[in-house]
């Protein structure tokens, strides 16, 4: 599997544009690969998300610089933005002997490793998806498979701008907080620490070997 680390932050619509080049690669018999970056401040909506789940008003966006994007995962609204590590795995499922819900489960497990590295104790929920402290959310995961490939993928809070997540209702969450790494330990990790954590963590969970890649796809 190849491993593509964008460092620094890659806009979010060059991101889906990537990502769906590297679906159609897959399919033809192309490589499984996972993207690990940062994106400036962006609000996502999932392809049957309410609207209503952004609270900001058109013109508080825009001042704040955020944009809105409606994609093809399932979900609610999220938030990505800097400290903020967004994971794409473009992989085949069925190649990796995997159905959905345990793809799902295998991408809460990342996190839930990410989170102990550092002491912190994450869980899951029953009937929602995602990487919980006693805290609050620390990781999102919304998926698109289509003939079998897997992207779209999980967010995971390093040290972001929480008070953007006001913005959203997170994931559809009235009353679930968000956290942080930082948030919670009072510090956080460099973005280069988290990442490598993540991909220790993503060739452990799903037993795969990454192939790191300097350059875009």
């Amino acid at each position: 599997m190849k491993l593509v680390i964008l460092g620094g932050r890659a806009p979010y619509e060059e991101t889906r544009r990537q990502q769906l080049k590297l679906v159609e690669q897959r399919k033809a018999g192309g490589p499984d690969t996972l993207l690990l970056l940062e994106h400036e401040p962006v609000i996502t909506l999932g392809r049957s998300a309410d609207d209503r789940g952004v609270l900001a008003s058109a013109q508080e966006l825009e001042r704040l610089g955020v944009r809105v994007h409606r994609v093809e995962r399932g979900g609610e609204a999220t938030y990505h933005g800097p400290g903020q590590i967004v994971g794409y795995p473009v992989v085949h499922l069925p190649g990796l002997g995997l159905g959905v819900r345990k793809y799902v489960s295998l991408l809460e497990e990342v996190m839930i490793r990410v989170a102990a590295r550092y002491g912190v104790t994450a869980f899951r929920k029953p009937k929602l998806t995602g990487a919980f402290t006693a805290q609050g959310k620390l990781g999102a995961i919304g998926v698109r498979v289509t003939r079998g490939v897997a992207f779209h993928g999980f967010a995971f809070n390093v040290c972001p701008d929480l008070s953007h997540y006001r913005l959203i209702v997170p994931c559809g969450l009235v009353d679930t907080p968000v956290a942080s790494l930082a948030s919670i330990l009072g510090r956080a990790p460099s973005m280069a620490e988290a990442r490598e954590a993540i991909a220790d963590a993503f060739v452990a969970v799903f037993d795969v070997d990454l192939v790191a890649s300097p350059q875009r796809e």
